[in-house]
């Protein structure tokens, strides 16, 4: 599977409209810009990790066809409400394999884009709406995006998300919970967890990896928007116990933890109003 460090920060920006969810007048548009501390692996499965500090934008729509929010950028295709589709999308950041011990002598990882799009299935809320719990079926592409774009496969991360609004009865407080298995194409990891022959050791032997399974994901979002600023934190639980790459000498943990918090500062918003359920 690709480098899911660009999820850690998907889970600051997507919760970024951190608003009620029930039906409220708010800005037709909002944007700004933030900063982001996550403490992350160089990649997963790797037992090295790094403290990065990242900015981010932060922007909501929220037009008739057309949204951008913490739910993602999404249209509306379908009758109903509880059938959207999303446009996904990741990004990894590169790692120098000088200063990882396990791919030492290696290629260096470089920074990836992913895009594809996402069915979310509305499964289950509360009639007000401040609580919903979705199934979401993101496929994307990944390509590198330095030295030329090559296509390196495609992931599949089908995952339970469940939204709750004034949780705990903090009022502005938003809880997400995500789970799900993780799936990717034999080029996607063979671009992470391959070994070739002439970069094997006495110590890294070499490895060919396969496309499949790729381990599960567990992740706790919190998230307030105040009226000039946004708050967000995560935490991240990964495993790769029974991935087809387990095997891989590159792969040092089975699992690991993973964090960050962010800050945005709200620039502007449209003075037009519309009513949104968020």
């Amino acid at each position: 599977m690709s480098d899911y460090r660009h999820l850690s920060l998907a889970a600051l920006l997507f919760a970024c409209s951190a608003g009620h969810a029930f039906a409220a007048e708010k800005p037709l548009w909002e944007l700004g810009a933030g900063i982001s501390a996550l403490f992350l692996p160089d990649y997963r499965g790797s037992d090295q990790a790094s403290v990065y500090g990242i900015p981010f934008p932060y922007l909501i729509y929220r037009g008739e066809f057309l949204k951008a929010d913490r739910h993602g950028i999404r249209g509306t295709f379908f009758g109903t409400d509880r059938i959207e589709l999303n446009l996904s999308l990741g990004a990894s950041l590169p790692v120098n394999s000088d200063d990882n011990r396990a791919r030492q002598g290696m290629p260096d990882l470089q920074p990836t884009v992913e895009l594809g799009p996402s069915l979310d299935l509305n499964l289950w809320r509360t009639p007000d709406r401040r609580t919903r719990l979705d199934l979401r079926l993101p496929v994307r592409t990944a390509v590198t995006v330095t030295g030329g774009m090559d296509d390196i496969g495609w992931v599949f991360s089908p995952r339970l998300n469940l939204d709750i609004t004034d949780v705990a009865g903090l009022a502005g407080w938003n809880m997400g919970l995500l789970a799900g298995p993780m799936y990717g194409s034999e080029r996607n990891h063979d671009y992470f967890y391959t070994v070739a022959p002439q970069y094997a050791t006495a110590g890294r032997p070499a490895f060919d990896a396969k496309g499949g399974y790729a381990g599960s994901q567990f992740m706790m979002t919190m998230s307030k928007r105040y009226p000039k600023y946004w708050l967000g934190a995560f935490v991240r639980w990964d495993s790769l116990e029974g991935a087809v790459f387990a095997d891989s000498p590159l792969v040092k943990s089975d699992d690991y933890f993973a964090a960050g918090v962010g800050i945005a500062w709200i620039l502007g918003e449209s003075s037009i109003r519309v009513e949104a359920v968020e």
